[in-house]
């Protein structure tokens, strides 16, 4: 190949370039964009830290935390692109600038994708497997257009194509529509996130009712984005009614559980049945709901463990909602006392120890009742009210008991344990005499 068709490109530019002495005032004017830059990020880091965040809308800081992260890059691409323009009277050749302006788009692009990823999934390792994955991405992308080897790429990726149908789609095509699905859902994820956070500082709407407009919005910016995305690229939306008759299918087919799930999710969500924080009973487990998900809710229970329980079997089987209109519970206690015993002044003293309790309600009062007169002595029944039963009622329960034992044993009062007699009828044999 002869040297005049050969593709000139950034990098051969500034190569050639080294051995002019305009590089060096390229140098210099891009040291002073850095510089200016550098102290630009700098001042806006030191007032955005000595702002107080927590008065500050979530969707503000949101924003605001992502302008910090490219705001070094963006201005030195600003500054750099100024200079460039201002010096193409006086420098013909600004080739040094030419390639600091792709480095610098590059980054704010790193940076920028980065942000996003981190606040519209959570911080799996996933996350940052596809952080690390999308940053190579485009630094080797920066690469190949410096070289000048991306337009060749880019002809070898346009002239494999791939039969569909009665039409051909290139390579190219796909990857393209795939980059621009990615990065209008990764958008469309992260203003979920922003009116997400709005919604919760709602005070007047209720917590389900904020779950339900948050995933409703998360839902249809998704569609969205892919609606948006998929023209872009130069595929018909009509395409997608294939794609919809083949969900119909398969939803009828074996989906069923799964699409249950999910639109069992909305209606809980919906008639606010149970929201987060709520203590239910659901298959024999008790615990607090810390999450209500679209497939699934997430119980936690008082020893720390948490149960995945699908939404169907929420809505499909009986759920007892200790919280539904209020947090008030009752604790029961059952106590006997023996027959000995002064009944009376047993009642008193296990009311006495309900009262003096800081998580015991006075109203209702604590009340102490006779159950029934038991094999072995007098069964008694202590009732109180709390309304915290986040806080655990079996330590309730300890400490009411360890209190009623304590009276007990100042009162005299005991508490029985079972006793048998046994009566023997008829004559004794020989050879047993009674006990002395």
């Amino acid at each position: 190949m002869q040297e005049s068709t050969e593709i000139p490109t950034l990098l051969t530019r500034l190569i050639a370039d080294l051995q002019n002495i305009d590089v060096l005032w390229q140098v210099g004017v891009l040291a002073v964009c850095l510089l200016l830059a550098w102290g630009v990020a700098r001042a806006f880091a030191r007032r955005w830290s000595g702002a107080d965040t927590k008065r500050l809308d979530n969707a503000v800081v949101l924003t605001v935390g992502g302008l910090g992260r490219v705001i070094l890059p963006l201005i030195a691409l600003l500054l750099v692109l100024l200079a460039r323009w201002g010096l193409q009277p006086h420098l013909p050749s600004r080739h040094l600038l030419d390639v600091a302006v792709p480095l610098l788009i590059s980054f704010c692009l790193v940076q920028g994708v980065v942000y996003l990823l981190r606040h519209a999934f959570s911080p799996t390792g996933m996350v940052r497997y596809w952080e690390r994955a999308i940053a190579w991405s485009i630094w080797i992308g920066l690469a190949l257009h410096i070289t000048g080897l991306l337009a060749e790429l880019r002809e070898v990726l346009a002239g494999i194509t791939l039969p569909l149908g009665k039409s051909s789609v290139s390579l190219l095509e796909i990857l393209s529509g795939l980059f621009s699905v990615a990065a209008t859902v990764v958008v469309a994820l992260w203003l979920g996130r922003l009116l997400d956070s709005r919604l919760q500082r709602v005070q007047g709407m209720d917590a389900s009712m904020r779950a339900v407009f948050a995933k409703l919005s998360k839902t249809l910016l998704v569609i969205v984005a892919v609606l948006i995305a998929l023209p872009m690229v130069g595929i018909d939306l009509t395409v997608l009614s294939v794609f919809g008759g083949a969900l119909g299918v398969g939803i009828g087919l074996g989906l069923q559980k799964i699409a249950a799930n999910y639109i069992s999710g909305f209606i809980i969500l919906l008639d606010r049945s149970i929201s987060p924080g709520a203590l239910v009973t659901i298959d024999d487990r008790y615990g607090e709901v810390t999450r209500l998900n679209a497939r699934y809710i997430v119980l936690k229970g008082l020893d720390g463990t948490e149960a995945i329980i699908p939404n169907e079997t929420v809505v499909s089987s009986t759920v007892v909602n200790h919280s539904y209109s209020d947090t008030l519970v009752r604790i029961d206690l059952p106590i006997s006392v023996s027959y000995q015993s002064d009944v009376e002044q047993a009642l008193t003293v296990m009311q006495d120890a309900a009262r003096a309790h800081p998580r015991v309600m006075q109203t209702p009062t604590p009340t102490a009742l006779l159950r029934q007169f038991g094999e072995s002595g007098i069964d008694l029944e202590l009732y109180c009210w709390i309304v915290d039963p986040e806080a655990g009622r079996g330590n309730l329960k300890s400490e009411l008991y360890l209190a009623i034992w304590k009276a007990f044993r100042e009162k005299s009062i005991e508490i029985p344990f079972p006793q048998r007699e046994v009566r023997i009828l008829g004559e004794v044999p020989a050879g047993i005499r009674p006990a002395a």
